[in-house]
This record gives structure tokens, sequence and C-alpha cells, in this order.
């Protein structure tokens, strides 16, 4: 399992990614593991301003859909198009192609909080 060190997590197993004035948001290596085969991911909030663990989308697997949280506060920018023709990039490529938006996080997001990689690793291994 994939546990990048240049991004942050949350308890829910969003990403955040900070790339200068936007980041970029996803679901975990161990999230797409835990979820199956990926078939849709609908966001329906671009161009909203969010709290941080606002559901700002769904993802959809074969039996289940599970909320999508935004890990800080901030304008969800941009969706990832080509999720909309490949949702299986979220299970391809989780840290990388398979983001899932983009946000411009607000000027007090709490990265602080977030965990770093050792503190996610710890949390889902008990």
């Amino acid at each position: 399992m994939n546990f990048p060190t240049n991004v942050k997590y949350t308890k829910e197993h969003e990403w955040i990614r900070q790339e200068g004035d936007v980041a970029y948001v996803g679901i975990t290596d161990y999230a797409q593991e835990q979820l199956g085969d990926i078939v849709f991911v609908d966001i329906q909030t671009e161009g909203e301003t969010l709290a941080a663990d606002e559901v700002f989308g769904t993802i959809e697997v074969v039996k289940t859909i599970s909320d999508l949280f935004l890990p800080v506060s901030g304008e969800v920018l941009e969706q990832n198009e080509a999720l909309a023709d490949q949702p299986e990039l979220v299970n391809k490529d989780p840290y990388g192609e398979g983001w899932l938006v983009k946000i411009k996080p607000a000027g007090d997001a709490d990265f602080d909080s977030l965990l770093d990689a050792e503190a996610y690793k710890a949390l889902i291994n008990g």
C-alpha cells in the first residue's frame, strides 16, 4: 500500500496536496482498495465554497455509494474531467491521475489538523 509523504490525510481516507495556492484532493490507496472497482464519481460542487469535512461529492462502486469529504475549507475550483470516462483512474493511480477535485484553500484552512503519512498508517493499521 502506498503512503506518499507529500500529502496530508484525513480520518475519512481523503488526501490533500498543496501546490502553490491550489490543492488537489483525492481518496487514499487504502480507501480505493477497500471500496473495490470504482464505476462512477459524482461531484456537483464545482464553484462552491465548502467548510472542512463537508461532502463535496460521491464515489460509486458496484454495490455502494460513499460520500467524499473536503479535508480543509475552500472553494472547489475544478473536478477531474478524466474520471467521467475513466473512473478506474482512482483505483489505478489514486495520488496522481485519479485526483478528484482541485480547490483553493480558505485563508484559515487548517492543514496542521490533518494526519501525516505515519499517523495515517497507524490509523488504518489499528
